[in-house]
């Protein structure tokens, strides 16, 4: 469906050239925003799907998936500064264009051979491509929609929830037999989709839209407390949303509940898509609230007895409700940045709380395994849930009184 949108929005553009983003169509950028935001997830989700294929063909060990799977993780969290200083040069549209293009382009690489050296480098560098534009996507929301910060926030976030999605449930029923069962075609076709998307923003006319940065600094400052604030806090949507889909199917194989494990994780990843839509369309004053804060909390916490305490459907219930609190989280700490900055420092401040963000994430999950193993109970791989959900409690009140401020004053 993603391409089909893509398709019509960039034979629109061609038949019809916009002078500039000022005169387009709210419409136009709704759609290409959206589409850009399900290229950050849609290649990068297209591999659990075909991992069992990848370990026939490849031969590769657990520690090997272990560290495909993980590798972009790492990049994102080493490489988000340089998209920093790419929106500082380029402008955040054709920061994103090139971004597009080396993930395009890396993605589609990653089954030639097959090789297990290919197949780990053009992981890499698709995971810096991810990583390269992530930051122009506050920039953008904020210079698309400079009146409706949240709502241009909400829509690539939820194209990036969408984008999830699509890849990981429509791979093996519908893509792979389209492409003869071969997981190296599989890559290059989830790869269309973010060509089109590229050439759609490629065809969009505008002015400008760099944002010089002051005395040329990009670099994320790790002495601006913000920078703590808001990558602590987007930590916590890691540690319930990552947390949940690392250790849940482990959790309910080792309890008993195996057949619980299809359910669940779909639970999990639906959950998430209303939660943008949270964001986009409730007003901040709302969000900003401590009560809303608390609330959120408290579902997580709720959420986790659910796992823990009970069985089936409240499982299944309960996993849901991670995936909405952790995508809220997410989603909120992803608009932000374009509040609390003036333009040309958001793309810094972004790369900041990504970098940050992704390093506490690759940490907890390591920890959270270590915890399991030094027990023996399965339980103590979820306890990070608990310190998320206390981060949310304890920052997510202070960081929504500064945004409500800072949007005061736009």
């Amino acid at each position: 469906m993603d391409a089909r949108l893509g398709l019509v929005a960039f034979l629109a553009l061609r038949s019809n050239p916009l002078p500039s983003v000022t005169r387009s169509p709210s419409l136009v950028r709704v759609v290409l925003l959206w589409l850009a935001g399900i290229d950050l997830r849609l290649t990068l989700l297209a591999v659990p799907p075909v991992i069992p294929l990848i370990h026939r063909d490849l031969h590769l060990n657990e520690s090997g998936i272990a560290a495909l799977s993980n590798l972009p993780v790492l990049v994102l969290a080493g490489s988000s500064m340089f998209g920093a200083l790419l929106t500082a040069r380029l402008g955040a549209r054709r920061a994103l264009i090139v971004g597009l293009w080396t993930i395009a382009i890396s993605a589609a690489l990653r089954g030639v051979g097959p090789s297990i050296p290919m197949l780990f480098a053009m992981t890499l560098v698709m995971g810096a491509g991810i990583a390269l534009i992530q930051p122009a996507f506050p920039t953008l929301a904020r210079s698309w929609f400079p009146d409706r910060i949240a709502f241009g926030t909400g829509i690539w976030a939820n194209g990036l929830l969408c984008g999830e999605a699509i890849s990981a449930s429509l791979t093996l029923p519908f893509l792979l037999p389209l492409v003869g069962g071969s997981w190296e075609r599989s890559f290059v076709a989830w790869s269309v989709p973010v060509v089109v998307t590229a050439l759609a923003l490629g065809v969009l006319r505008e002015p400008d839209d760099r944002a010089p940065a002051a005395n040329g600094a990009w670099l994320p400052d790790f002495r601006d407390r913000r920078v703590w604030l808001l990558g602590t806090y987007q930590s916590a949507a890691s540690m319930t949303y990552f947390g949940a889909n690392t250790f849940l199917p482990d959790f309910l194989h080792a309890t008993g509940q195996a057949n619980l494990v299809g359910a669940a994780l779909a639970a999990l990843n639906i959950g998430q898509i209303p939660a943008s839509l949270a964001v986009g369309f409730i007003p901040l004053r709302i969000l900003g609230r401590r009560s809303t804060s608390l609330l959120v909390a408290v579902l997580i916490l709720a959420a986790l007895a659910g796992v823990l305490a009970f069985g089936g459907a409240v499982v299944v219930a309960a996993a849901a409700l991670l995936g909405l609190c952790g995508a809220y989280i997410l989603t909120l700490s992803f608009a932000l940045p374009a509040l609390f900055a003036p333009p040309h420092e958001i793309a810094r401040l972004a790369a900041g709380t990504f970098t940050l963000g992704y390093t506490i994430s690759f940490f907890t999950s390591l920890l959270s395994g270590a915890a399991w193993d030094a027990t023996h109970a399965p339980a103590a791989a979820f306890l990070p849930m608990i310190a998320g959900a206390v981060i949310v409690a304890v920052l997510g009140p202070r960081l929504g009184a500064i945004a409500a401020d800072a949007r005061a004053t736009l």
